[in-house]
């Protein structure tokens, strides 16, 4: 092989080279969600999107590769002051999104770098309006200032600014310290209010139950007087009317009076006991006031009288007021019915002068 050959191949074999350096530059191949800014002799001239594109070897030149996706960007703390001159760290959140490529390349030289700054100086114009307890309780304001004043300065470098988040607020350390022992003594509040409010409950629970247990006591106690007061009343009109329906003689009143006489000894009260001398005129008497010497003209028995108090006994007596009424006019009437029995006797009866003689 010559030397001319040799120059001729190796002269094809550069030039077979530079044409596929050649063609793989011509040829660009753009991914999804992704631009390319393609400038012609150093001057813009077009925006590649998705897709097969293909250049001028050596005359077109791909600028910059942007990204179409929303972006996320998490600046450092930054100091800033409160209104009441208090100094705090807050992080901030930009969620922002390329909505045009050769703005975002041409307009700005660094849009991250831009939107950190315009992030501080905003948050600082806004916080400096505030105090430390508007800050912290503010959250959703201040996303939205900021928000709007960033959407309104990268408008014109092709982003759009879709959020943007405090992700904290930290107060200094005396002030934490502060917080903590006030979010205390309010719950220790809390605590105490709620405490005295169910002793207070307790206190009115218990003395609703004393008062409705006093109020049952005392009904209890009245229907049981009331029920005392029946049963004794119904025992004296039974006592009363079985003494004149039976006709009792000197004799069981008599046996009837020695009974009752050792009863009376046995109470403690009774120290001193007298017997009556005549104690065969005290049986007299007792007989003469019920009507039943042997020389008189026995009661005659009155059956529709007996019918009445029957049919008294069978009544039930609710009001006390009516009880006692009718215990007294029961009283009164064996009263008139002594005092008729013994003047068929030929002598007026006198409880007083009985119970002297007794």
């Amino acid at each position: 092989m010559t030397p001319t050959q040799i120059v001729v191949i190796v002269l094809a074999a550069t030039f077979a080279l530079f044409v596929i350096i050649a063609i793989a530059r011509a040829i660009q191949i753009v991914p999804q969600a992704e631009t390319r800014v393609v400038e012609r002799l150093g001057r813009y001239s077009r925006t590649m999107q998705a897709g097969m594109h293909l250049l001028v070897p050596f005359v077109d030149k791909v600028r910059q590769r942007v990204d179409m996706r929303e972006q996320v960007v998490s600046f450092p703390p930054q100091s800033v002051i409160t209104s009441d001159n208090l100094v705090v760290e807050i992080d901030t959140v930009i969620y922002f999104q390329v909505t045009d490529a050769r703005a975002a390349v041409y307009e700005i030289a660094n849009y991250i770098v831009g939107m950190q700054q315009l992030t501080v100086t905003t948050i600082r114009n806004v916080i400096g309006t505030m105090d430390l307890e508007q800050t912290l309780t503010s959250r959703d304001q201040i996303n939205g200032q900021l928000r709007s004043v960033l959407d309104e300065a990268t408008g014109k470098w092709g982003i759009r600014v879709g959020r943007v988040e405090l992700k904290a607020i930290d107060p200094p350390v005396s002030v934490k310290d502060s917080m903590e022992k006030q979010m205390r003594a309010e719950r220790d509040r809390r605590a105490a209010i709620l405490t005295a409010e169910g002793v207070k409950q307790s206190q009115i629970l218990t003395a609703e139950g004393e008062k409705q247990s006093a109020i049952l006591k005392a009904e209890g106690e009245a229907q049981s007087a009331i029920l005392k007061a029946e049963g004794e009343a119904r025992a004296i009109l039974q006592v009363f009317d079985a003494i004149h329906e039976g006709d009792a003689d000197s004799k069981l009143l008599a046996y009837q009076y020695l009974q009752v006489l050792p009863e009376i000894a046995k109470t403690d009260s009774n120290k001193v006991w007298f017997v009556p001398t005549e104690f065969t005129g005290a049986l007299k008497s007792i007989s003469a006031a019920f009507g039943q010497e042997e020389s008189v003209e026995p009661l005659q028995r009155d059956p529709q009288r007996g019918q009445d108090r029957a049919s008294k006994l069978t009544q039930a007596l609710v009001d006390p007021a009516e009880a006692l009424r009718q215990a007294r006019q029961e009283v009164e009437d064996a009263t008139s019915d002594a005092t008729d029995a013994g003047t068929r006797s030929g002598r007026p009866f006198d409880p007083d002068a009985e119970r002297g003689q007794q």
